[in-house]
Order: C-alpha cells, then sequence, then structure tokens
C-alpha cells in the first residue's frame, strides 16, 4: 500500500504565532491535512522535541514547514525522524551544523532587526525579546494593512535569547530530505542575500522569490505559500 498524503505541520517563527498561517491553511482547504503548531520560543532543542512530539502524535507521515526561526526547528526535528517526508523553508533559517539564528542573520548585511527589538528578563534565566509594537509593521510585515500589522504586533510571540542564539546539533536535515524555499527580497529580519545563500546550499526542489515580499509572507503571501507546499506534497506523495 502506498503511504498516505503527508499531512503539513506549519511551524510559526519569533514575533509571530499560530494564527499567522490562517491564510495559507485557508488556501490549501480541505484537501490536505494540516496542522498550525504552537512554537514554544524557548530553545532550539526544546522547540524541536516539541515538533517531533506532534509528529509522532500525528502517526503517520509529515511535510514540516517553518516560518523564520521555525526553519531553524524543523532543521533539527527532522533530523533522524523517517516519518518526516520533505521541508518547506518560508523566509526561513536553513541552518548547517553548528549554525544559529543570529549566525545566519548577520552572514550578509542588511537586516535592521536589532534595532527594533525591546527585551526583558524572564524568571527562567535570560532574556527575552519582541519587536516593538511602533516598528513592527515597517520591520515585519510592511506589505500587509495597517490594522493587520497593529493585530500581529499585539498577538506576536516573544523569543528567548537562548533560542536566537541557539546552534544546530547534528545534521541538517536538509541534506538528506527534499527540500522547497519561498522568500522575499524584501524582508527586513534576514537579508534576501542569506535566503539565497541558504538555498543553493540546499539544493532545494523548488524555489520562489517573492519581489517586495516581507518578512510576513505567510500573512502577505499566502497564496505564494499554499503552492510552494502543495508542491512539496505531491513532490513527495
Amino acid at each position: 500500500m502506498p503511504d498516505p498524503q503527508p499531512t503539513i505541520v506549519l511551524v510559526h517563527g519569533a514575533f509571530a504565532e499560530s494564527a499567522s498561517w490562517n491564510g495559507v491553511l485557508e488556501r490549501l482547504g480541505a484537501a490536505y491535512n494540516s496542522v498550525a503548531v504552537a512554537n514554544p520560543l524557548r530553545s532550539v532543542a526544546g522547540d524541536a522535541a516539541y515538533v517531533r512530539d506532534v509528529v509522532r502524535g500525528i502517526g503517520g507521515p509529515v511535510v514540516l514547514v517553518g516560518h523564520s526561526y521555525g526553519g531553524m526547528v524543523i532543521t533539527q526535528a527532522a533530523d533522524g525522524d523517517t516519518s518526516v517526508r520533505a521541508l518547506v523553508y518560508v523566509n526561513a533559517f536553513a541552518p548547517d551544523t553548528g549554525e544559529s539564528a543570529l549566525m545566519l542573520s548577520a552572514k550578509f548585511p542588511g537586516s535592521t532587526l536589532a534595532d527594533t527589538l525591546v527585551q526583558y528578563p524572564v524568571s527562567t534565566g535570560g532574556n527575552e525579546v519582541a519587536i516593538g509594537q511602533d516598528q513592527y509593521h515597517a520591520q515585519f510585515c510592511a506589505d500587509v494593512s495597517n490594522n493587520m500589522a497593529a493585530l500581529m504586533a499585539r498577538t506576536q510571540r516573544p523569543i528567548t535569547e537562548e533560542g536566537l542564539g541557539g546552534k544546530l546539533i547534528g545534521d541538517p536535515a536538509w541534506r538528506s530530505l527534499p527540500s522547497w524555499f519561498v522568500f522575499g527580497d524584501a524582508d527586513k529580519n534576514i537579508p534576501v542575500d542569506a535566503h539565497r545563500f541558504m538555498a543553493e546550499r540546499a539544493n532545494p526542489r523548488g524555489q520562489r522569490e517573492i519581489v517586495g515580499g516581507s518578512h510576513a509572507m505567510a500573512v502577505a503571501q499566502p497564496s505564494e505559500v499554499a503552492e510552494t507546499i502543495i508542491e512539496a506534497v505531491r513532490g513527495v506523495s
């Protein structure tokens, strides 16, 4: 018997939340089983362990989709998991062994994220960071409406410094799994040259670069994102 169609597991990144996938989920529709995970944003290893728990709960083949820091998480979570059929990177980090989100975002010039962040200590140690309310729209999602940006800013999930600085442990899953990339050339969090670099070394089966696309591709360009995910599902089904 052939494998059932993979379930699509959507993993958001920092300064977003699971509802940021709503437009993508609407376009995937009933034809595709899909779930948007609430990424804890505490540490790469811990967040990846949580995603693996979700995958085990699904109990069948999956396609992992990561946005931004979510790319760190899916790359770690998929390592050695035979139920993962493909990886989709949506304006996402695709790290190699020993690389962190901070390292990759600084590899090429152009990120303006650091100047927009506010931080505060957390009881478990260290700090967590968020994008300032007044700077969120221009930094994160310049191509959405004012009202949508204000809502996203208020519902953003902060991330710990440990998460941003956490390095990939083990082999990157994109070396052994087929991958697809979609990203915008106006991303202010991760420079487009970094996206191109990561995609080129992963040798993906599919790659889309969206002119004028901000970091928040899943919200601003949900059709493009959904089309890329559907390509991945069909490519491994």
